[in-house]
């Protein structure tokens, strides 16, 4: 009368079994829309909440107090302070040289090298076991080989002497220039590298050797997922391998371009440990970091530019991986179409 069938027998017996309340409750243990999925999630979210969002908001208020004792209002006073202080621009333009020298060399040398070891060579596990052979030394033990290495009496000196007047000494002239460095040197056994200008040098190819390993292994990866029948299409007709890098591979290695980028620019503001251990608190002022600056800030509790500090790295880390985001939603457009 009121449009509504009551269910068969059949159904009721299908409802009632016990497959069926299994399904159920499976579907009820994975919906996350359940009270018991909302419960199970509250630790995590008290957790970010506690440890993240409430201390985002603590550093953001004392960035625009006079102090936490009179928490007198004071806007942007505490930003122009530190904008003129010698020690955070100076910190500031060695870690923007650092990450911007670094990242895109540590980028395209691993991509080199995943595209040389998805050749056909001999030896490629022997490769991939050496290339990733630094991410499971201890941190002590890298520092203490670099100090060694790059002592005035070290390896690296006593290597340089002996090519001296080659085009490798030139070539590393015009790396050192170009990281802010001097070449006024006679003699490499006088060359102390570490406490040198030449320090950006040491830390820029110690960045590369902990980190190229895991980069070339995550774009190798993703070159054995590009799509073989594209490549040997383009390679029967005529295409060269700079055109099928440039128009087909790059296409698909978009979303690891983006994520070995980011990776690599956060491990670039990681690499404090390493420069710390080789250096201490005060290294040459061509290897003061913002690492530096932030510790030696907190070390003399000066919380509003501790603060202040803290704000701007956290608005250039979010431009800029912006910035690749939408590179990278660019470049991949046309792959996810």
């Amino acid at each position: 009368m009121n449009g509504k069938r009551k269910p068969d027998k059949t159904e009721k017996v299908v409802r009632s079994s016990p497959s069926a309340k299994k399904n159920r409750h499976k579907k009820d243990v994975t919906d996350p829309n359940t009270p018991m999925a909302r419960f199970l999630l509250l630790p995590s979210l008290v957790g970010v909440l506690v440890f993240y969002v409430v201390p985002s908001f603590i550093v953001a208020y004392y960035s625009i107090v006079d102090n936490p004792i009179s928490k007198k209002f004071v806007g942007i006073e505490n930003f122009k302070t530190l904008f003129s202080a010698w020690a955070f621009t100076q910190a500031a333009k060695n870690t923007l040289l650092l990450s911007f020298t670094a990242v895109p060399a540590a980028v395209i040398l691993s991509l080199i090298l995943a595209n040389v070891l998805n050749s056909k060579i001999p030896g490629k596990s022997m490769f991939r076991t050496f290339f990733l052979s630094p991410m499971m030394v201890p941190v002590a033990s890298v520092v203490l080989i670099w100090q060694v290495m790059f002592h005035h009496t070290g390896s690296v000196n006593a290597l340089l002497t002996w090519f001296q007047g080659t085009h490798l000494v030139g070539f590393i002239d015009h790396v050192i220039l170009s990281l802010g460095g001097t070449v006024n040197h006679t003699d490499w056994s006088a060359v102390d590298w570490l406490k040198s200008d030449k320090a950006m040098v040491v830390v820029v190819l110690l960045f590369q050797w902990k980190n190229m390993g895991y980069n070339m292994i995550l774009f190798l990866a993703a070159l054995n997922s590009i799509p073989k029948d594209l490549v040997e299409v383009a390679e029967l007709e005529g295409a060269s391998p700079m055109w099928r890098m440039i128009h087909i591979k790059f296409r698909y290695l978009s979303p690891t371009f983006l994520f070995v980028t980011i990776m690599s620019l956060i491990n670039s503001f990681k690499l404090f440990r390493e420069v710390y251990l080789l250096t201490g608190d005060y290294p040459h002022e061509k290897l003061y970091l913002l690492q530096h600056f932030m510790n030696n800030t907190f070390r003399t509790l000066d919380y509003q530019k501790l603060s202040s500090a803290a704000i701007v790295m956290a608005a250039f880390m979010v431009v800029i991986i912006g910035v690749l985001f939408t590179v990278e939603s660019i470049f991949g457009k046309d792959v996810e179409e």
